[in-house]
């Protein structure tokens, strides 16, 4: 457990609270490639346009330009954009039951922290409107400038919260993103499932005793 006490819970998106799926995005875009599946897949990484589309210094427009230079796809941006909001799954329920449960032992104000760009989060905004309304502050990527797992966003967001960062506790489902965090001495949790956030919050309950 974290050795200072925790006055604040922060919590990403995608793979913690909404399920995402590439593999959707990719068969959608299949259809407009001459590229095999597998090849498509290895082409298509979370490259430096992926990360700049991610912190908003380029638009949709320029990001899917990039994607049918890579992926070699003869597609429209709203044939792209369809694609590309197919990664977006369902929320996960076991997930979202265990932080509404630890809000009302704990009483402690919970928040987002996202690597996004406007096209899905126009998407999630709408459809995850009631999970995302329980919730303080939804901080996105887009917005801020910044992204996991860089050491500013996590200052950015402490400051923000108004808490010092070892205050926070932070779950995320990608190691990179976990380990930034603690660098920047933000508590953090690796998420594999639900249960690694409901156990970690029902320990943080039993510290509380």
């Amino acid at each position: 457990m974290p050795t200072a006490p925790i006055k604040a819970l922060l919590f990403d998106l995608g793979g913690v609270l909404i399920n995402i799926d590439f593999d959707h995005t990719l068969r959608t875009w299949s259809a407009f490639t001459p590229l095999p599946f597998l090849e498509l897949k290895a082409a298509f990484q979370q490259d430096r346009a992926y990360q700049q589309h991610e912190t908003g210094e380029i638009d949709a427009v320029q990001y899917f330009d990039h994607l049918r230079a890579v992926l070699k796809l003869n597609a429209s941006d709203q044939q792209i954009a369809a694609g590309w909001n197919a990664v977006l799954r369902d929320e996960i329920a076991e997930t979202a039951s265990a932080i509404r449960e630890a809000r009302e032992r704990l009483r402690l104000p919970c928040y987002v922290l996202t690597n996004t760009n406007p096209t899905h989060h126009a998407v999630w905004r709408q459809r995850n409107a009631q999970l995302m309304a329980t919730f303080e502050r939804v901080f996105v990527s887009s917005e801020i400038g910044l992204r996991k797992p860089q050491r500013a966003v996590f200052d950015f967001v402490a400051r923000e919260v108004g808490v010092p960062p070892e205050s926070i506790l932070f779950f995320d489902d990608a190691m990179e993103n976990v380990a930034g965090a603690k660098a920047a001495g933000v508590a953090s949790v690796h998420v594999r499932g639900p249960a690694d956030v409901r156990a970690a919050l029902q320990d943080l309950t039993a510290s509380k005793k």
